[in-house]
C-alpha cells in the first residue's frame, strides 16, 4: 500500500490535540512522568539560583570583605553555589530514574494495543498495506513516541518554565538589560512558526519514506531465492538504492531545516547579548547597575542559553512525535469490518452442515462481484469438491466460510445459523482451513502443527496422541528425521523446507485442530500423484463424518470429493459426482481436461528423487534431513 499522504502542515493547536490522544496511554504512568517533570523543573530552579548567589558574592565579599580579612561570607557564597550545584545533578538523576521505566511501560502498551488491533483486523486491511508500513509503526514510530514522552515532553515543558522565570529574573536585575534579551525572542518566535509548518510535512515523508524501504528490505528477503534464481540481485539493489537515496535526501532537508533553526536560536540571542553587554558596562560606569548585578545577569543567560538552544531539537522532536502518533493512529483508528456480533448465538453441538445462500462478494474499490448469487449446500459430513477456472473466485469463496472475508450480498451458513451470528472465536473452532500456500511461523513443529488445536488438546498426553495423529494423516513423518524432531525450530516462514513439506505441515495442522468443517484449498498442489494418493487414503478414513470443502485446482483432488460442484462466472453452475458431470455438463469435461494437463506438467516438476513427493525449495542439508532456519537447522 501506498503510504496515506501527509496531512496539512497544521497549527501548534492541532498539534497540542493530536498528542493529546496519548493519554489513555500515559495515564497510568502520568505520577511518576509528573514527578519526573518537577524533578527536571527543581533541578533547572536550582541552576537560576547560582546567579543570584553570584550576584551577592561579588557585590559583598568580593566587594570589601577579602580586603579587611574576613572570608566568611565568601565561604558561605561558595558552600551555596556548591550546595545548588549537587542539587541539580540530583534532581536530574531523580528525573530519569522517575521517567525511564513507566516511558517504556507506555511504549509495551501501544505496541501490544497496535499488535491486538492489526490481529484483529479482517484480511483485506492486510491486503491493502505494506508489512514494512507496519513494521516502521509497530517499532520506530512507537519508539519515537517513548522517548518524546521520556525526554521531549518534560524538558519542553521545564525549559519553557525555565525561559519565563529566568527572563523574570533578567527583568528584576536590570529592566533595559531584559527588554534587549527579550526583542531577541521575537524573530526566535517568528522562526519557530515557520519551521514547524516547513518541518512537518517532511518529518511525515521522511517517516512514510522509511517504510517504503523496509518494505523494500522485506519483500527482498522472502524474494532472496527468486532473485538468486534470476540473477536479478543487481537490480534489487538498484531498487534499494534509489530509495535509500531519496530516503537520505529527505533526512538531509530536515537536517537543514533544523540546523537553521538551531542556528538562529543560537545566533539571535547571542547578538542580543553583545548589546545587552554594551549598555550594561555604560551603565556600570554610570553608577546604575552594580556589578555584582551584572554578573548576575549574564550568569543567567548562561543558564538559559541550554533551553533556548535544546528549544530548535524539542520542537522537531515533537513535530517527529506528532506525525509518528498520526501514523499509529492512522491503523489504530481503522475500524475492524469483520467484528463479533452483539449478542452473538452458539453452536452447542455442532453438525457441521455449511450452506452458501445468494452469496456475493466484491473487493474493496473493484467494479464487478468475484460471486454472484453463489447458492451451495454441503450436506453434514459430505465432501465437495469446488472447481473452476484461474480467477474463478475458489479461493475466495474458501476465506468467506471463516469470515476471514465478510460476504457483501447473501449468507454463509453453518447448521442453518449465519457465521455473521457467531463470534469469529467460536467460528473458527468450528471451521478449519489449509492454505495451498503453506504460512508457517518461526516455532517449532510441534507449535505449528498444534497451533489451532483445541486448549484441552496441546499438552500432556492428549496434546502427543493429536500431534501423532495429525503428522500420520498429512504423511509428514519426515519431521522425525529433523535434528531434534518436532521440537525442531522451524524458520522464518519456513522457506528452508520444501514446498511439499510446508504443505503437509499446514495439512497437519488443521487436521490438528478437530474442526467440524474442513476447507482444504488445494492443499497437495505440490505433491506427486503417488504422495497425494497415499495422503488420500488417509483422509478418506479421518475425514469420514467431517464436513469438507475442496478447493479442487488438479483432477487428482476431485477424488477426495462425493460430489462436485462447478464454479463458472461468480455462481455455481452445476452439482453432482464426477461421472455424472463428465457426461452432462461440457464446461466441466473442458475443465477437466484443461486441469489434467496442467497436473501432467506438476507432476514432472514435483518428483524430488531424494524424497518421492517433494518439491525442495532449497538444497538438502549434508547429512540428507530438511535445513530449518535459513538454511541452518536449530
Amino acid at each position: 500500500m501506498p503510504p496515506p499522504t501527509p496531512p496539512g502542515p497544521g497549527t501548534a493547536a492541532s498539534t497540542i490535540s493530536t498528542l493529546r490522544r496519548l493519554g489513555p496511554f500515559v495515564r497510568p504512568a502520568r505520577t511518576r512522568i509528573a514527578l519526573g517533570a518537577l524533578a527536571a523543573l527543581l533541578a533547572s530552579l536550582s541552576a537560576l539560583a547560582i546567579p543570584r548567589v553570584l550576584e551577592r558574592i561579588v557585590d559583598g565579599p568580593l566587594a570589601g570583605g577579602v580586603a579587611t580579612g574576613d572570608r566568611t561570607g565568601l565561604y558561605v557564597g561558595t558552600a551555596a553555589v556548591l550546595a545548588f550545584g549537587l542539587l541539580e545533578a540530583a534532581f536530574i538523576a531523580a528525573r530519569r530514574r522517575l521517567v525511564l521505566v513507566p516511558s517504556t511501560e507506555v511504549e509495551k502498551a501501544m505496541r501490544m494495543r497496535l499488535f491486538a488491533h492489526l490481529q484483529d483486523l479482517e484480511v483485506a486491511f492486510h491486503d491493502r498495506w505494506s508489512g514494512g508500513q507496519l513494521l516502521s509503526r509497530s517499532m520506530s514510530d512507537i519508539n519515537l513516541l517513548r522517548r518524546w514522552i521520556a525526554f521531549g515532553i518534560v524538558m519542553l515543558v521545564v525549559d519553557a518554565v525555565t525561559l519565563v522565570v529566568g527572563t523574570g529574573l533578567l527583568l528584576a536585575t536590570s529592566v533595559p538589560l531584559g527588554l534587549i534579551y527579550l526583542a531577541g525572542a521575537v524573530p526566535v518566535t517568528v522562526m519557530a512558526f515557520r519551521f514547524s509548518r516547513r518541518f512537518r510535512a517532511v518529518a511525515r515523508l521522511s517517516q512514510d519514506q522509511a517504510g517504503d524501504l523496509a518494505t523494500n528490505v522485506e519483500e527482498s528477503v522472502h524474494g532472496i531465492r527468486v532473485l538468486k534464481a534470476f540473477g536479478r540481485g543487481r537490480d534489487a539493489m538498484a531498487g534499494f538504492t534509489a530509495r535509500a537515496t531519496t530516503l537520505r535526501e529527505t533526512e538531509i532537508r530536515k537536517a537543514r531545516i533544523l540546523s537553521t533553526l538551531q542556528g538562529s536560536f543560537t545566533a539571535i540571542p547571542d547578538v542580543a547579548l553583545g548589546f545587552a553587554l554594551a549598555l550594561g558596562i555604560w551603565l556600570v560606569s554610570e553608577g546604575d547597575l552594580g556589578v555584582g548585578a551584572l554578573a548576575a545577569f549574564f550568569a543567567t543567560t548562561a543558564v538559559l542559553a541550554a533551553p533556548v538552544i535544546d528549544l530548535g531539537m524539542l520542537l522537531s522532536m515533537t513535530l517527529n512525535a506528532r506525525t509518528a502518533l498520526e501514523r499509529y493512529l492512522e491503523v489504530l483508528d481503522t475500524p475492524v469490518a469483520v467484528t463479533d456480533p452483539e449478542h452473538p448465538v452458539r453452536l452447542t453441538d455442532p453438525r457441521g452442515e455449511l450452506e452458501l445462500r445468494g452469496v456475493r462478494f466484491r473487493f474493496q474499490d473493484a467494479t464487478t462481484d468475484v460471486l454472484d448469487g453463489v447458492d451451495l449446500v454441503v450436506p453434514a459430513g459430505s465432501r465437495t469438491a469446488l472447481v473452476g477456472l484461474t480467477g474463478s473466485g475458489k479461493s475466495t469463496l474458501a476465506m468467506l466460510v471463516p469470515r476471514l472475508y465478510d460476504v457483501t450480498g447473501g449468507q454463509v451458513l453453518v447448521d442453518g445459523v449465519d457465521v455473521r451470528d457467531l463470534t469469529r472465536a467460536d467460528l473458527r473452532t468450528v471451521v478449519s482451513v489449509a492454505f495451498e500456500d503453506a504460512t508457517l511461523f518461526s516455532a517449532s513443529v510441534r507449535e505449528n502443527i498444534l497451533l489451532g488445536a483445541p486448549a484441552g488438546a496441546r499438552d500432556g498426553a492428549a496434546g502427543e496422541a493429536a500431534l501423532a495423529r495429525a503428522i500420520d494423516v498429512a504423511r509428514a513423518g519426515f519431521v522425525h528425521d529433523l535434528p531434534d524432531g518436532v521440537e525442531t525450530t522451524i524458520g522464518e516462514e519456513g522457506l528452508s523446507l520444501s514446498g511439499g513439506q510446508r504443505q503437509r505441515l499446514a495439512l497437519a495442522r488443521a487436521i490438528a485442530a478437530e474442526p467440524r468443517i474442513l476447507v482444504l484449498d488445494d492443499p497437495l498442489s505440490a505433491l506427486d500423484v503417488e504422495t497425494e494418493a497415499a495422503i488420500q487414503a488417509r483422509l478418506d478414513v479421518e475425514l469420514a463424518g467431517i464436513t469438507t470443502l475442496v478447493v479442487a485446482h488438479r483432477p487428482s483432488t476431485v477424488a477426495l470429493a462425493d460430489r462436485v460442484a462447478v464454479l463458472e462466472d461468480g455462481r455455481i453452475t452445476a452439482v453432482g459426482t464426477h461421472s455424472d458431470l463428465l457426461a452432462t455438463h461440457p464446461s466441466y469435461r473442458h475443465l477437466i481436461s484443461t486441469l489434467d494437463a496442467e497436473q501432467q506438467d506438476d507432476d514432472a516438476r514435483h518428483t524430488d528423487p531424494a524424497e518421492p513427493g517433494i518439491l525442495r525449495s532449497s538444497a538438502p542439508a549434508a547429512d540428507g534431513r530438511a535445513s530449518t532456519g535459513g538454511g541452518r537447522t536449530r
